[in-house]
């Protein structure tokens, strides 16, 4: 009788343990924002993925313009920019910090040779990228072994590749083919390849785009198959196949705005799910996320919705390591609107928000 009630038992604080919920993991969140107002430079919070909720809010340096934000892979470093046209005679700055137990130790700061940086990425293995936007080029940094940045950047220079057209360099991406950057200037994506320790122009070296278009951020679908750009000026996306070739052809341009909209609009972030199952795109102006489907086969986007921000001028997003949650920076208004992703149909409801600053970069450290 004893063996028996002892298995009952067991059956039941079995099931009691299979049915208790899953507990999901506090996040820190990353905020670069713009420091002309109320901001001081970078910020952590704390995100609970159960809830949505964001806590903690700490001023982790003071830095000026810290407007994109990139950390390493082993979450040992933090890189910004600061998009300023007067860190030194050349331009702005991006500036490495050491990242231990959750405080910001700055390491080195150097100017970037070219005006109002406003995006950073890294190779993962020992390179750091920054499109200076203003300044019409890139600045290719080695990182030292402690994750510093190296003197003597590489500058690969657009200014000279469009006699007509300004050069407004916006985002870099490494790649397994080398390094791709976004021209909004010249309507292109400029592929480069590694030489001998150098950048230099690819077979494909450029992806033309319509006059006007804007190219501003990008994505990879497929493991590098698809190609995904937002395009700021002209409000599309535009979407790329890879050929056998290693060559990117353009294969579709969808709009980002509902047709009925007749405002300005300045499109600026996108990002694939976790599951590559929807593409999200930030409207500046119209002031929504609009939501994809991408066909599983094709990669092709079929329109799914759109949500507003609950807030003005949506800058950067991100989606939460868990994939359940979307976060918005909405520097106009100063606030960070969170959002509940459905992964099912990729709809977004609206959750809660923070008040903050001029916020226009969130990283999770996961």
């Amino acid at each position: 009788m004893k063996k028996i009630i002892f298995a009952s038992l067991m059956i039941l604080f079995a099931s009691a343990c299979k049915e208790k919920p899953e507990e999901k993991l506090m996040y820190t969140l990353f905020v670069g924002t713009y420091t002309d107002g109320d901001s001081e430079g970078i910020y952590t919070y704390t995100f609970d993925a159960n809830t949505g909720k964001l806590s903690n809010q700490k001023l982790a340096a003071k830095l000026t313009n810290p407007s994109y934000l990139a950390l390493s892979k082993n979450h040992t470093n933090l890189y910004a920019v600061q998009e300023t046209a007067d860190f030194d005679s050349l331009g702005g700055g991006v500036t490495a910090f050491a990242l231990n137990d959750g405080v910001l130790e700055i390491q080195n700061s150097l100017g970037t040779q070219g005006a109002n940086p406003c995006h950073v990425s890294l190779s993962g293995d020992g390179h750091l990228a920054v499109a200076n936007y203003t300044g019409g080029n890139v600045s290719v940094f080695s990182l030292n072994d402690d994750g510093s940045l190296a003197e003597d950047p590489q500058l690969i220079d657009h200014k000279p590749l469009d006699s007509v057209k300004t050069s407004h360099a916006h985002m870099t991406q490494f790649t397994a083919d080398g390094l791709f950057v976004t021209d909004l200037g010249l309507d292109a994506i400029k592929r480069y390849r590694q030489e001998d320790g150098a950048f230099v122009p690819a077979v494909q070296s450029s992806l033309p785009f319509k006059d006007g278009a804007g190219p501003r951020h990008f994505t990879f679908g497929k493991k590098g198959q698809l190609l995904y750009v937002i395009n700021e000026l002209n409000s599309t996306i535009s979407v790329f196949e890879k050929n056998p070739e290693g060559n990117y052809q353009e294969i579709q341009i969808v709009e980002t705005l509902d047709p009925t909209y007749k405002g300005n609009n300045a499109c600026a972030d996108l990002h694939l799910s976790p599951d590559g199952k929807f593409l999200y795109g930030s409207n500046r102006g119209e002031n929504t996320i609009v939501i994809f489907s991408v066909d599983t086969t094709s990669g092709k986007l079929e329109l799914a919705g759109r949500e507003s921000v609950h807030g003005d001028w949506p800058r950067n997003f991100s989606l939460d390591p868990t994939g359940e949650f979307l976060l918005v920076a909405n520097q106009k208004s100063s606030n960070i609107s969170v959002f509940k992703r459905d992964a099912d149909k990729g709809t977004l409801t609206f959750l809660n928000e923070a008040e903050h600053p001029n916020p226009v970069c969130l990283v999770f450290q996961d």
